[in-house]
């Protein structure tokens, strides 16, 4: 399996990582700063970088750009943080970050980004996307932004960023408080999944990644009417 180099000044967090990593067969190395994770680089050639954005030495993009600088970023890097803003994910990619998970990370995200970032080289920034980060988009999530998974809404701001598919035609207040705009979105997203896979929650659970039990709540909770998406599926 591969080797993976997680960086992160939060013991839980490295102890957590190193043990969902380390029962799917990888070999882990753990800095607690950048300072260890330059040493750790120097003297290996890790598959993979777990790197955290925040860190009291050296933040996690400074590190990046210094890597990248340097020759040493040969392996794709995962940025990780709880506090993220849009502008330092961009500048991430624009460096040469492949993905980015946002705190709390979840087992099933943090497999699937490792799956991902193993099996392709590390990405840069569209320029689609530096150009659509200005202030519509600051309401929504860094992770969305990372991965283009932007309401069809802002897909003008985006054009030729990704080819999404199919979106519906759903506009967002973008002055609303960001938890409104944030329901707002989620709820045209589970509705657009579960007219796409015509009302089935096994297969909308596993297209979103989420367990079943959380599904219905989260849907109940956004007041998504399952019986009508079942009806316009048909």
């Amino acid at each position: 399996m591969a080797t993976i180099l997680v960086v992160d000044d939060e013991l839980g967090i490295r102890d957590l990582l190193s043990e969902i990593l380390n029962d799917e067969g990888h070999a882990v190395e753990l800095a607690e700063n950048a300072a260890q994770a330059r040493q750790i680089r120097a003297s290996l050639r890790p598959d993979l970088v777990l790197l955290d954005i925040w860190m009291p030495d050296t933040d996690g993009v400074t590190l990046l750009k210094e890597w990248a600088s340097n020759g040493l970023l040969t392996m794709p890097v995962i940025m990780m943080s709880g506090h993220a803003t849009i502008d330092t994910a961009v500048e991430a990619t624009r460096i040469g970050a492949s993905a980015f998970l946002e705190k709390p990370i979840t087992m099933q995200k943090l497999l699937k980004a490792v799956d991902q970032g193993l099996n392709k080289l590390p990405a840069k920034a569209s320029p689609a996307l530096a150009s659509a980060v200005r202030p519509g988009l600051a309401e929504f999530t860094v992770e969305q932004a990372m991965t283009a998974s932007l309401p069809s809404a802002v897909l003008p701001l985006a054009a030729g960023l990704a080819d999404l598919g199919p979106q519906p035609q759903q506009l967002f207040n973008l002055d609303s408080p960001l938890r409104e705009a944030r329901d707002g979105f989620e709820k045209a997203y589970f509705e657009y999944h579960l007219a796409k896979e015509s009302g089935s929650m096994t297969r909308v659970a596993e297209k979103t990644g989420l367990e079943r039990t959380h599904l219905y709540r989260k849907l109940k909770q956004l007041g998504v009417d399952l019986a009508r998406s079942k009806r316009n599926a048909h």
